[in-house]
């Protein structure tokens, strides 16, 4: 089988990107795939080796598309705007090709943190309160207490402050909007930060793996992410009434957004129980990740994990006869 992992992006986890299409591509290759690599620039460009030097965008896009009319599958391993909030998923739907992970619909409204929210909450699972601010008006966004301001559409933590006093509040206003005009203020949640990765297999059927709890001294930042301070319990240590009820909402999460492949959902535990803070389409994906170390604690190899996921995957947006099409094609 032909698969495209495709890496990089144009937003600020595109470094983290590169690291996720390094190792899935490594893992295919393993697993016995016949794996070819493009990197989406920060600009933008389709680096496609010896035809896309000096090309603009556009052009390197036109240039790029052998590449997804010679492969199977495309693995997009790329985070945040322009890639995991639908958009690949959404190229390679009008192009007919099958993709790993979630489709537009569902990439898109979990990239927007105030969709999720609205979606989750007629879900019946409860979020944090909060208000949404344009960039332009943060001068005048008031003080109400401790809040986390967050960029309503980024990952990685990009943007995000705790904010405890009033001075803090224009500068962290100001920090999120460096990613996204929309910003998210949010009222702080005391608890413990549990995450909890759900895949979907070929033939529909979904699942969760045991639940890993995030041990960080304050705010879960980006710096805490990618420096090493963070500590991981995978299984978390949960009763069996708090792990139930973490699954139950994370499987309700992805099946209420339409998800497929893999997604991660992170959950705040109070004494009420799950709080919804955020849910990933396309989470990282190296094997040190949050998701594979879960899949990993349910006797899931990386190698696995990845095969499962290109096993699974299918033409975003098309019928059931062009879903089987696809899986004739490379049968």
């Amino acid at each position: 089988m032909r698969v495209l992992v495709i890496g990089g992006g144009q937003n600020a986890e595109h470094e983290v990107s590169l690291a996720s299409a390094a190792a899935v591509a490594g893992a295919l290759r393993l697993g016995g795939y016949d794996v070819s690599t493009v990197t989406i620039s920060r600009q933008g460009v389709w680096e496609v080796a010896g035809v896309s030097e000096g090309a603009t965008a556009a052009g390197s896009l036109a240039l790029a598309m052998p590449l997804l009319a010679d492969c199977d599958v495309v693995f997009p391993a790329v985070h945040g705007p322009l890639g995991e909030d639908g958009a690949l998923a959404a190229l390679c739907g009008l192009a007919g090709v099958r993709v790993v992970g979630s489709g537009p619909r569902a990439g898109a409204i979990g990239m927007d943190k105030w969709a999720t929210k609205l979606v989750a909450e007629a879900a019946g699972l409860r979020t944090a309160r909060g208000r949404v601010v344009d960039a332009a008006d943060c001068g005048d966004a008031e003080f109400e207490g401790p809040v986390v301001v967050k960029p309503l559409s980024a990952g990685s933590s990009y943007g995000v402050s705790l904010v405890r006093g009033e001075h803090e509040l224009g500068p962290a206003l100001r920090e999120a909007a460096r990613f996204d005009r929309r910003i998210l203020i949010e009222e702080v949640v005391q608890g413990r930060e549990i995450d909890v990765a759900v895949l979907r297999e070929a033939g529909g059927v979904r699942w969760a793996a045991p639940p890993l709890e995030i041990h960080a001294a304050g705010l879960f930042d980006t710096a805490t992410k990618y420096d090493g301070s963070a500590r991981f319990t995978v299984p978390a240590q949960l009763s069996t009434a708090e792990s139930t009820s973490l699954t139950r909402a994370a499987l309700t999460m992805f099946d209420a957004l339409g998800c497929a492949g893999v997604a991660r959902m992170d959950f705040f535990l109070t004494a009420e129980g799950p709080v919804l803070n955020e849910v990933n389409t396309m989470p990282g994906l190296t094997a040190a990740s949050q998701a594979p170390r879960m899949f990993a604690a349910a006797d899931v190899s990386y190698v696995d994990l990845v095969s499962r996921l290109v096993r699974a995957a299918e033409v975003p947006g098309g019928d059931g006869a062009r879903r089987r099409a696809g899986l004739e094609r490379v049968a």
